[in-house]
């Protein structure tokens, strides 16, 4: 008696997850660090990337999660937006560390989480330790926050509110991620 196909699909891996290509952007990302590494383009050192680029995310595979779907247009817009900021809080921590320390109000703020997440809310605390001026100190997943150590911050509201305006938003578009806390 044959199994019925949904059956059949279920007991069966996804082709997807156990492939050859199951993560292409890592396999991409450690043929081009190869060849970075290597500082040449012969044929024998564009062999050995692709298959570095092949073998070690097969053989990581039983450790990685499913690579999942990526809106594409709103990854690279958060790429723009966080290596502008990079620049611009580069000057201005320069501008606050090279100028009067009485200027600096150093202040913890918690950041509220939209969701559970752990790639958004992981990406989220990088971004943020990233941006000169700003340390991510902790994931509180239970009450749902980050904590934050700003070297300079007036009003903790508005800072909180900017980075979830500009980072949180736009990586919860990058991986199609309901906002919402569910318990």
């Amino acid at each position: 008696m044959n199994p019925s196909p949904d059956v059949a699909r279920t007991a069966a891996p996804s082709r997807r997850s156990s492939g050859w290509f199951a993560h292409p952007v890592l396999s991409l990302l450690l043929a081009v660090s190869w060849l970075a590494l290597s500082h040449s383009l012969e044929p024998v050192h564009l062999l050995s990337a692709l298959l570095i680029g092949l073998i070690v995310p097969r053989l990581l595979s039983p450790f990685l999660s499913e690579a999942g779907r990526v809106h594409w247009p709103a990854a690279v817009r958060l790429t723009g937006v966080v290596l502008w900021d990079i620049v611009v809080s580069n000057i201005t921590v320069a501008r606050l560390v090279l100028g009067p320390l009485h200027r600096m109000h150093p202040a913890w703020i918690p950041v509220p989480l939209a969701s559970r997440h752990p790639r958004v809310n992981a990406l989220f605390a990088t971004i943020i330790t990233t941006t000169p001026g700003t340390v991510s100190a902790t994931i509180d997943e239970d009450a749902g926050v980050i904590l934050v150590h700003a070297l300079n911050c007036d009003d903790p509201a508005a800072m909180a509110a900017d980075m979830k305006r500009r980072y949180e938003d736009l990586l919860l578009r990058v991986f199609h991620v309901e906002t919402g806390r569910p318990s």
